[in-house]
């Protein structure tokens, strides 16, 4: 049941992704790259704001040449309804099932919904959401694959001028698994809130999706445009090996 689960979404996936080169022919269905034999994958999963179509995610595998790239995040997922729903399968069945053992990158970023009020989805951050976490980590780095955690995207809603970070304690929750548990941590939510608080709000808004899905949380083109370049540079500093690997356009 599990692998006819990881078909069906490996083949979602690869319907999904945008502005992907085209891929070889012996690409695996899936991986959304050019010469995929060439060089390492990079597993995506979090949560809508890294999603195909909402968030920056297909925007970052577009960014990459020679790196298979599969955006596995899914809208409204949390720390613990990505694992709850079979999603996480997935991925382990991708690491644990490959033939060829390619070199594999995995990048997490959840928060937006561990964040209370939301049912069957909220985590507890002092107790639930840095286990969620560091038991992703755990089971990534037994598959012999590398992880790199990724804090929360900023939402984008000023108040009286200034920009609140209410997903500033998941972040730093995120911090500190990634020290506990001595892996790489990418602090996508200083980045990214630190860039749009200058913006202010009338620039913040240009980062959304166009009406009628417009909101703060959620990003049109322009938005994927500017956090997947945050993301790319973020992750080339951590893992410099993917330097060469960068498109000339995006």
């Amino acid at each position: 049941m599990k692998r006819r689960l990881a078909l069906i979404l490996l083949t979602a996936a690869c319907a999904s992704v945008a502005h992907a080169q085209s891929p070889a022919a012996s690409a695996p269905r899936g991986e959304t790259t050019a010469n995929v034999a060439t060089g390492p994958r990079l597993i995506l999963v979090g949560d809508s704001t890294m999603a195909p179509r909402s968030g920056y995610g297909n925007a970052l595998c577009a960014r990459l040449q020679q790196v298979a790239c599969l955006n596995l995040a899914r809208g409204g997922r949390s720390s613990m309804s990505f694992r709850a729903e079979g999603l996480w399968s997935t991925v382990m069945a991708l690491l644990n099932e490959g033939a060829s053992r390619q070199k594999t990158l995995v990048l997490i970023q959840f928060g937006h919904n561990d964040q209370p009020g939301k049912p069957g989805r909220s985590t507890d951050l002092a107790t639930e959401f840095g286990p969620n976490m560091a038991g992703y980590v755990k089971e990534v780095r037994a598959a012999g694959a590398e992880v790199v955690l990724i804090t929360p995207l900023t939402r984008r809603t000023f108040k009286d001028g200034e920009l609140p970070n209410d997903l500033r304690p998941w972040a730093e929750a995120i911090l500190k698994v990634g020290a506990e548990q001595g892996v790489p941590v990418l602090d996508l939510n200083a980045i990214s809130h630190a860039a749009v608080a200058a913006m202010g709000q009338a620039g913040a808004d240009t980062l959304a999706e166009a009406p009628p899905r417009f909101d703060r949380t959620h990003v049109g083109p322009k938005g994927a445009a500017l956090f997947s370049a945050q993301v790319l540079e973020g992750l080339i500093r951590l893992k410099p090996e993917l330097a060469a690997a960068q498109t000339l356009q995006p």
